[in-house]
């Protein structure tokens, strides 16, 4: 007869048995891989290396070697079919912008420099100005930005010449002195020998088309152009205007003030954010918006812009306007309803250590990069209607950017100086 042993009688443990004894081993492993991918996830994801949450390099443009120009110098930059162009007094440069290789190279004539940049292209092609040997900012080209080609220009414009002198009174300098939309191309006349006037040119041949006087002891300063009218700010004895006029014979639409009940003292520095919606920028201040009539809408008030940024501090789609300002030790990006002037949500952004710039807005998305040599570089991605955030680590360091322009499954930063003109990071 075969005899049992009582394991618990004898002080041992019955064995484990049926499901459980199954489960154990592998509930042990998921431990142990969730345990390892957490403690990668601490070390990888800082570093740029971790699948879904970094960013690459894909291309850095080579440095053309130039005399770096003052950060405040004209610099703009465009993108034209496969192309992204940038524009420094030194000359325009074309690189590719799926490999970063340079394409083509425009320098304006021996001893000048360019002056002025039109903001945006219209089919390829810019308006650009260029100094002469006396240095007075006079002569506008138009340029073809898909091969560098200088289709004309007409030298000796009195506009320009004098808004190079009335920079930082108000006026524009000559930076917001030219505009082109709708194939035509618009520049301001501030003095010389004419009264002061908005001129407009047929854009790929330079003939004239029509000019438009500005309001009795007015002054035009930046300029924008939408398809239904064409925006210039004036500089009115005591007051800041805002006017219209018609893009097809520059018959004059409206004029109004900036602020009808407060007012805005002349010599203010404006911008104009965008044409369409009409919304202005009272450089450090607030922000302004018009409807397309001039019809005054909210008066908004970000707070000021951290200390630590390049480029704009204020952008606009999607029918709102997206501000990186400052709050405390936290920089900031607040969202504001364009109609109501109301906040929509805000996100913190970096601290002390970072350097914010890059500010875009578009396709139903902001995006803010910031740099910080010790605390690494990071990507912030919203939802521009939400405010719900993707971060995003670059893998290496990333210099500080003015600008960041989308394109394809590409990030290129535009950054300040010659030293490193250009970037382009992917998604990994």
């Amino acid at each position: 007869m075969t005899e049992r042993t009582d394991e618990r009688r004898s002080g041992g443990r019955e064995r484990p048995s049926g499901w459980r004894g199954r489960l154990g081993c592998p509930a042990a492993v998921l431990v142990l891989l969730a345990l390892v991918l957490g403690i990668a996830w601490v070390f990888l994801r800082p570093m740029g290396y971790w699948p879904g949450s970094s960013m690459t390099t894909t291309w850095v443009a080579r440095s053309d070697g130039a005399e770096a120009a003052p950060e405040d110098a004209t610099d703009r930059t465009w993108v034209a079919g496969d192309l992204v162009v940038r524009g420094r007094p030194d000359g325009v440069r074309a690189f590719h912008a799926g490999s970063g290789a340079q394409r083509w190279e425009y320098t304006p004539p021996r001893l000048t420099d360019l002056c002025a940049l039109s903001a945006t292209a219209d089919d390829s092609v810019v308006l650009i100005a260029y100094t002469g040997r006396d240095r007075g900012c006079a002569t506008v080209a138009a340029l073809d930005l898909r091969d560098g080609r200088e289709l004309w220009h007409a030298a000796h414009v009195p506009a320009l010449d004098a808004l190079a002198d009335r920079g930082g009174r108000g006026l524009p300098g000559v930076d917001g002195a030219l505009a082109v939309a709708d194939g035509l191309g618009i520049v301001l006349e501030a003095g010389g020998d004419h009264k002061p006037a908005l001129r407009a040119l047929e854009l790929r041949t330079g003939a004239p088309r029509w000019t438009a006087a500005v309001p009795e002891g007015c002054l035009p300063g930046p300029s924008a152009t939408a398809p239904k009218q064409v925006l210039t700010v004036l500089n009115c004895g005591d007051e800041m205007k805002l006017a219209a006029f018609e893009p097809t014979d520059g018959t004059a639409r409206w004029t109004v003030p900036l602020d009808a009940r407060r007012g805005v003292t002349a010599g203010t520095d404006v911008t104009v954010v965008a044409a369409e919606p009409i919304v202005l920028r009272i450089v450090g201040g607030d922000v302004l918006v018009f409807g397309p009539d001039g019809r005054p809408g909210p008066r908004i008030k970000p707070y000021a812009a951290p200390s630590r940024l390049y480029g704009a501090d204020v952008a606009v789609s999607d029918g709102r306007l997206f501000a990186l300002t400052g709050g405390g030790r936290w920089g900031l990006l607040v969202g504001y309803d364009l109609t109501s002037g109301d906040e929509v949500w805000r996100a913190e952004v970096g601290g002390a250590a970072y350097t914010l710039g890059g500010l875009h807005a578009g396709a139903g998305r902001v995006m803010v990069l910031r740099t910080s040599a010790k605390a690494g570089d990071l990507l912030h991605t919203f939802d521009a209607a939400t405010g719900d955030e993707e971060e995003r680590v670059f893998r290496d360091l990333v210099a500080s950017a003015r600008e960041l322009i989308p394109y394809r499954e590409l990030l290129i930063t535009v950054h300040p100086g010659n030293g490193r003109p250009l970037s382009a990071y992917e998604r990994w």
